[in-house]
């Protein structure tokens, strides 16, 4: 460890003079000498770095998604080319150019961070070496060396001898109880922080080997910091879990104000954004017009919780806008219906003709029970004008009228002669 962060000696006097420069406004409050003065020193290096790294986040955050999405892709170029390693190299490539995504993106907060951590942990381990140091001189040594957080120096390590503890003044077991506590603090808040990716922030309809990836670094990250951990001063340990603190509550953020598409953190975000729209009858803010404008856009490829946003605005009488707006409509809303077609609002659902049997179709379709359209009167066609078929159907049994062959005449036939009468 001490030859790497000699690599990044570099660097060591800019961390050096922050932590001097916070350390002196700190001293003012709490004494030059004391833990807090240093410690929240340490603090504020971590939060003033991790500002700094903010544009590299949301890079992260978009080349991470960006990924996602390219899986299903990267799969089928694995499975094509599994017997030709170069020309799969070569297709992943090219695949990466025509997406504009970079698999070194999501690393790029880690990269930029390691030389801020490396060289912090080479201007500690010079302060437990009583050197001097960047812009540490040796009044500052000596003020830093009688720092103590929780009773532990910011020098002293969990694999530090007995005799190496006390020439800091400190007790060995307070040492390792102060060091074995922060150490179980950053691996836990490292493996929430992997968690809470994985169960809330990740697209559900997908399933991918990039998944799988995922959740081994997520027991695998706590361990590697357990096992480092010992290893890490206690200022160390300081700027860490800062670190990681900064980065849980980071995500939080994220995943509760942007989440991943088809995840369960969209569904909650879309849900709490439906109520705020039919409350409200707009969106707020640019975040929630840019998540609107970008399902309006997607049409047809809209998951299952975006077509239920957009359904559930059209029940409530309000209709999402290419722009990212909400207005209230009365007439056609794009909606989806079940199989994913465009719909309006108040338009009758598009039904099936039922089915017809062969007697209905020859009929021209007419309704068992129904009058055949021909028989019906019209309320302006005079009563002459109905045929003479239609007017000896329509007549009513008892009615007086007889039709001839109800009169016992055969049609189209000699007639029956008539019997003598008898007198």
């Amino acid at each position: 460890m001490d030859t790497i962060a000699s690599l990044f000696s570099f660097i060591t006097t800019p961390v050096s003079w922050v932590i001097v420069q916070f350390h002196s406004v700190y001293g003012a409050i709490f004494g030059d000498n004391t833990g807090w003065a240093w410690g929240l020193s340490i603090v504020s290096l971590v939060i003033l770095i991790r500002i700094c790294l903010i544009p590299l986040f949301v890079k992260q955050i978009k080349a991470t998604r960006a990924m996602q999405t390219l899986q299903p892709e990267m799969k089928k170029i694995q499975e094509r080319y599994k017997n030709d390693k170069q020309r799969q190299s070569e297709e992943m490539m090219k695949l990466y150019k025509e997406t504009g995504t970079n698999p070194l993106s999501s690393c790029l907060p880690i990269l930029a961070q390691s030389p801020f951590f490396f060289a912090l942990y080479h201007v500690l381990n010079s302060i437990a070496n009583n050197e001097t140091i960047g812009v540490i001189n040796e009044s500052l040594l000596k003020s830093a060396q009688e720092a103590h957080i929780f009773g532990a120096p910011l020098a002293a390590k969990f694999t530090d001898s007995a005799s190496d503890v006390a020439a800091l003044n400190a007790s060995l077991i307070t040492v390792r109880i102060v060091t074995a506590v922060m150490i179980v603090l950053m691996s836990a808040s490292q493996f929430y922080t992997q968690r809470q990716l994985m169960t809330k922030n990740v697209d559900t309809t997908v399933k991918t080997p990039f998944m799988q990836q995922q959740k081994m670094l997520m027991y695998i990250f706590p361990v590697m910091f357990a096992v480092f951990g010992i290893n890490f001063p206690v200022g160390v340990l300081v700027y860490w879990l800062t670190t990681n603190v900064w980065t849980m509550g980071q995500q939080m953020y994220v995943i509760r104000n942007n989440p991943t598409p088809g995840s369960k953190a969209q569904a909650a975000y879309l849900e709490r954004l439906h109520k705020h729209v039919t409350n409200h009858g707009k969106t707020r803010g640019r975040g929630e017009k840019a998540i609107v404008k970008a399902i309006v856009a997607k049409g047809r490829d809209r998951n299952e919780y975006e077509r239920k946003f957009i359904n559930g605005l059209t029940k409530s009488g309000l209709a999402a806008q290419a722009d990212g707006t909400v207005i209230k409509s009365e007439g056609a809303v794009a909606t989806l219906a079940e199989d994913g077609t465009p719909t309006a609002a108040g338009a009758p659902k598009r039904q099936q003709p039922k089915r017809q049997s062969k007697s209905q179709r020859q009929s021209g379709g007419a309704k068992q029970g129904d009058e055949p359209t021909s028989l019906k009167k019209s309320d302006d066609e005079p009563e002459d004008a109905k045929p003479d078929a239609a007017k000896k159907a329509a007549q009513k049994p008892g009615s007086g009228t007889r039709s001839k062959a109800q009169s016992g005449q055969r049609k189209g036939g000699p007639q029956r002669p008539k019997s003598p009468s008898k007198k």
